[in-house]
């Protein structure tokens, strides 16, 4: 079935001018061994608009400098366009105020920061952190790093084979002895989008704080952290068509007012003598050292380009390219969809019966086509499914109905490859 066909009958429609969208993207405009490119490996890395790469080469080209300490005009500028994306984060997740905005490496850089920091402060031999069987590792190590250190345990909550969790005896596993919850918003190897409200009104009615690692939700659903009421949330630029090596980590400003820092070093101060320093206030408290000013600059422009398309446009066009992709999944007899959640996002994971998905992702990439192979950073899920790898493509703002059918075309090639 077409992309064409498949809109007559399924009254897919998309109030994206997607052509327009691709061409805002110059990394798609090329050929791999001979093939138009169809990037469809997004849950990795997006790739990034002209408007993101614009703005880091206009920093770079006329305002290059520190921020924060200079009095010259440089400095002034970057130190403006530096707070100006914090501000831009801000809005965009609904944080009350800028002192809650964290600039960090990236998501995982951020849990580490609550673990290492918050850990440190809260955490006891005997207590226990709960996160869920679907976790990301960057969601599993750094919290059983804190367990090593402290005495305390990982309790997990399952999920079922659907993708889904099972959230029947979270009462039981969020206890007395629990410090904090940290769940993923949605899944980066299966697309689920997790009951987040529920887990958070759980949490807090027995007083336990909750973080969700946001890397998989920024570029495809709005967050509202006042309205979800969650404590710490985290995320990446580099997965919503921002650069790498930048992230941020929203956390109530009561508890970042109670956090011992994370990193010592420059800009973290506000005084410092061989006898004692005192700490500069938040959140600059928590960014030690000179900044990814071009990165955090580079988030800013990404979240002004989501905002100017909107992130309800861009949610429905990439539902309806999943929608067509599962279809069209369904009709092959060989294929197996792992994680089948009624609630998803952007994510086919799947296997091809006796077919290794290292060996699918070669020969896809010989008819240009991108997508990812592996354990995919969530190694307990593979274990549920009981697998060591499967193959995954994921959609974004800019991925067609043709790409889609041409995903499919050549899964069939492979298929007749290994048959």
């Amino acid at each position: 079935m077409t992309r064409d066909h498949a809109s007559a009958a399924h009254g897919l429609t998309s109030a994206l001018d997607i052509e327009h969208v691709r061409n805002d993207f110059p990394v798609l405009n090329q050929q791999i061994h001979g093939k138009p490119l169809a990037y469809l490996d997004n849950a990795a890395t997006t790739q990034k608009p002209h408007h993101v790469i614009d703005a880091i080469k206009y920093y770079y080209e006329h305002d290059n400098a520190n921020v924060h300490r200079g009095v010259h005009q440089l400095s002034e500028r970057a130190t403006h366009a530096y707070e100006g994306a914090r501000e831009k984060v801000r809005k965009f997740i609904n944080a009350s105020s800028t002192r809650e905005i964290v600039f960090v490496r990236g998501a995982t850089e951020a849990i580490n920061l609550v673990a290492g920091s918050y850990g440190q402060l809260t955490v006891r031999a005997g207590d226990r952190i709960v996160v869920s069987e679907m976790e990301h590792h960057s969601n599993i190590v750094p919290w059983q790093l804190l367990c090593e250190r402290t005495g305390a345990a990982l309790r997990v909550i399952p999920m079922n084979d659907k993708g889904e969790l099972i959230l029947d005896g979270l009462n039981e596993i969020i206890d007395d002895r629990t410090r904090l919850v940290a769940v993923s918003h949605v899944s980066n190897s299966l697309g689920t989008v997790n009951p987040v409200n529920r887990i958070i009104e759980t949490a807090h009615a027995k007083g336990v704080p909750v973080l969700l690692d946001g890397a998989q939700a920024t570029a495809h659903i709005s967050v509202d952290v006042q309205a979800l009421d969650v404590d710490f949330y985290v995320f990446s630029a580099h997965k919503m068509y921002g650069p790498t090596g930048i992230g941020a980590l929203y956390a109530k400003e009561k508890l970042l007012r109670d956090m011992p820092p994370y990193q010592g070093g420059g800009d973290m101060i506000s005084m410092v003598t061989f006898d004692k320093t005192l700490y500069n206030e938040l959140p600059f408290r928590f960014e030690a050292g000179t900044p990814h000013i071009a990165g955090a600059i580079g988030l800013g422009a990404a979240i002004d380009y989501l905002t100017s398309i909107g992130l309800d446009r861009i949610a429905r066009h990439e539902h309806e390219l999943l929608q067509y992709a599962t279809e069209k999944a369904l009709t092959i007899p060989d294929l197996r969809i792992v994680g089948t959640a009624q609630h998803k996002v952007s994510i086919l994971s799947f296997l091809l019966e006796g077919i290794h998905p290292h060996d699918i992702g070669t020969i896809l990439d010989h008819q240009g086509i991108a997508i990812r192979t592996g354990h995919h950073c969530a190694m307990p899920v593979m274990t549920h499914f009981g697998v060591a790898a499967t193959a995954r493509a994921s959609f974004a703002i800019y991925n067609t109905y043709q790409e889609i059918d041409r995903l499919f075309d050549a899964l069939n090639e492979v298929r007749k490859v290994f048959r």
